[in-house]
């Protein structure tokens, strides 16, 4: 488990920048990166300065192979969050029970990334994985006469991952998106952070800002 970065926005430096996403001011100078860690056990870094903590970069970490558009996305917008790894079945019949299981994390907390097809059009609708995506719900949240599953082919075209390992952040291609309203029930929740095996776990206010997502009831019991 590997905690993600909160850059400060309140004064960027010489290396800092404005995420194109959300906004926020982003900086870089003056981080060190994480010592020697196993993923069982998190270590904590940074100082509190105006409520505000300050995590060191991790650059360091995609040279391990783990960043993802999910994570850049993330460090960019100075978000925190924490990676968590398992190891995934290639037999596994459903991906995001799979994860829920493997982490050892109530289903309903763990959320599935879904590409829908409204009137013709793309969407990302965002459940938990112990539930379905409401369609007629989803429908009507976008103003849409009809709604169904997107083709595997179309998923993995827009959005640049592969089925089983689709993140609600970092896609090819900018789509709406549409988070389940049970997300606001927990302190922070998980999903995919693009790869099959990598959850991210951050705080349900912060993915909803970053995708720029709508919240609406849109799951259905399983």
């Amino acid at each position: 488990m590997v905690e993600g970065t909160r850059q400060s926005a309140n004064k960027p430096n010489d290396l800092g920048g404005v995420c194109r996403h959300c906004r926020a001011v982003t900086t870089t100078a003056g981080v060190t990166p994480f010592p020697a860690l196993t993923f069982r056990n998190l270590i904590t870094v940074g100082a509190r300065r105006s409520r505000i903590m300050t995590w060191p970069d991790l650059s360091w970490f995609a040279m391990a192979g783990q960043s993802t558009p999910a994570t850049t996305l993330l460090n960019r917008c100075g978000v925190s969050y924490r990676l968590h790894t398992y190891s995934p079945s290639l037999h596994a019949d459903s991906y995001g029970p799979e994860a829920a299981a493997a982490l050892g994390l109530a289903p309903q907390r763990v959320f599935k990334t879904l590409i829908t097809e409204l009137d013709g059009r793309l969407a990302v609708a965002v459940v938990p994985v112990s539930t379905q995506v409401d369609l007629h719900a989803l429908a009507a949240v976008m103003g849409a006469k009809r709604a169904k599953m997107a083709a595997v082919a179309d998923a993995e075209r827009v959005t640049g991952y592969v089925i089983g390992g689709i993140s609600p952040l970092g896609h090819r291609k900018q789509l709406p998106v549409i988070i389940d309203i049970s997300a606001r029930e927990f302190e922070t929740v998980f999903c995919s952070a693009g790869r099959r095996g990598l959850q991210l776990e951050l705080a349900p206010d912060d993915l909803v800002h970053v995708t720029k997502a709508t919240v609406a009831s849109i799951a259905t019991a399983s």
